[in-house]
């Protein structure tokens, strides 16, 4: 059996899974292995489970040949039958990217997309080797626009995930400072995440970049179609104008977009919205339906979600952080108009050397500005200097929160995703 033959199956059952847990009757079930897990042990329990067919690479678990494939690796056979789909939607295909904003930003796209087009984007933040040709494959026919998040924590990733993809359209976020174990440096976070670019470049692709952001646009250079958003000469320029919690955005120029009241945190994510101002509009999104529908996502997951608990406000930002996403969470926040200002800051990961000395910078920010009280969490925060309040992990930093019973305080609450800071107000 070839892959013209299991995408023949697949169009008889066009729902893919690799997780028994997940399973539903008639799915086509690819059995991946992992550091701690075999999906071939599972293949034959998932037929039983009312799989309608199994995707295996090892000869001892090809035990049902009429309901089975046996191939040398399932991942790859996944991703070749992912781009056998994408090779039949002759739809446009959205790749977005970036240090920062990435999950946001599609979200905010799918939902302006969605006021007027059938739309599909990544799910959550499905965005790696396995992620994006299951996002791929969830694709139906009726689908007129595909939005899929590539995320990255190594050279040669993003330009691989091109390849199954094949991206008409694209946008890098922006450009900053993680994952800088696997990339060594800013500039080597650069060079990975233009290998976007560098497919639009070669495939005659059209990027949408923040024309705030002079590296993007150097970057950008040569992409046959570019279209510009951001704060000034731009093709989409607008103005963060709020001075509370939530940002509101008015899009300038001869858009009849207008003002935009969103329920995300801070003005970090200005460049989020207007991305998604310039695809809707660019797709053919009546300009009086992208207001109401960026207005209505409210963001979730512990991405800079807005809790309000008795008399206190509590912005919790903790599904990831990076020195670059830090950096722009305290300053939006010493920004804010609050009487008290309560800081909670975990552990940023995957650094490498770097990580001390970016951990120090941080606590240098940090005096440079007014709190009434800052709580450092876990990781290399133990390992630098500072005045402030340290504690081991999320369990002991919620402790110590009951014990203050702050009122008509607002509360940050950060760290990368293994600090699991979310516990502190569970």
């Amino acid at each position: 059996m070839n892959i013209e033959q299991l995408y023949s199956i697949y169009e008889q059952h066009r729902s893919v899974q690799t997780d028994t847990r997940k399973l539903k009757p008639n799915d086509i079930f690819f059995a991946l292995k992992g550091g701690n897990f075999n999906g071939n042990e599972f293949a034959a329990k998932a037929l039983e489970m009312g799989a309608a067919f199994a995707v295996v690479d090892e000869a001892a678990y090809y035990t049902v040949p009429e309901k089975m494939m046996l191939v040398e690796d399932a991942l790859v056979t996944l991703q070749q039958l992912a781009l056998r789909h994408r090779q039949q939607l002759n739809i446009p295909f959205l790749a977005i990217t970036g240090t920062n904003g990435k999950t946001t930003t599609k979200e905010l796209i799918n939902a302006a997309l969605s006021a007027g087009l059938k739309t599909y984007a990544t799910v959550g933040n499905l965005n790696n080797h396995i992620g994006v040709p299951l996002t791929i494959l969830s694709i139906q026919p009726d689908v007129q626009i595909a939005v899929i998040e590539m995320g990255a924590n190594h050279q040669q990733e993003i330009a691989a995930y091109c390849q199954i993809a094949l991206p008409t359209h694209g946008i890098i976020t922006n450009i900053g400072k993680a994952h800088l174990e696997g990339f060594g440096s800013e500039e080597g976070v650069k060079k990975a995440k233009g290998e976007l670019y560098d497919f639009l470049r070669s495939n005659n692709g059209t990027a949408f970049v923040c024309n705030d952001y002079g590296y993007l646009m150097e970057m950008a250079k040569g992409i046959p179609h570019i279209i510009t958003y951001g704060g000034q000469e731009a093709d989409f320029v607008g103005e963060a104008v709020t001075d509370s919690a939530f940002l509101a955005v008015e899009v300038r120029g001869n858009s009849q977009v207008g003002f935009i009241q969103t329920q995300l945190v801070g003005a970090y994510n200005f460049p989020n919205v207007m991305a998604a101002v310039a695809v809707a509009t660019h797709f053919g999104v009546a300009e009086k339906d992208i207001a109401p529908a960026i207005a209505h996502y409210a963001p979730s997951n512990n991405r800079s979600q807005v809790i309000v608990q008795g008399s206190n406000t509590i912005i919790m930002d903790a599904y990831n952080a990076n020195p670059s996403s830090m950096k722009a969470a305290i300053e939006n926040f010493a920004s804010l108009s609050a009487s008290k200002k309560i800081l909670m800051l975990g552990a940023m990961m995957e650094l490498g050397a770097d990580s001390i000395k970016e951990h120090q910078a941080l606590v240098s920010l940090l005096e440079r500005l007014h709190w009434d009280a800052v709580v450092l969490v876990g990781g290399d925060f133990k390992k630098v200097t500072h005045p402030y309040i340290y504690l081991e992990n999320a369990a002991e930093a919620a402790k110590w929160l009951q014990q203050q019973q702050f009122e008509h305080a607002h509360i940050l609450i950060k760290g990368s995703r293994s600090t699991g800071m979310e516990k502190v107000i569970a």
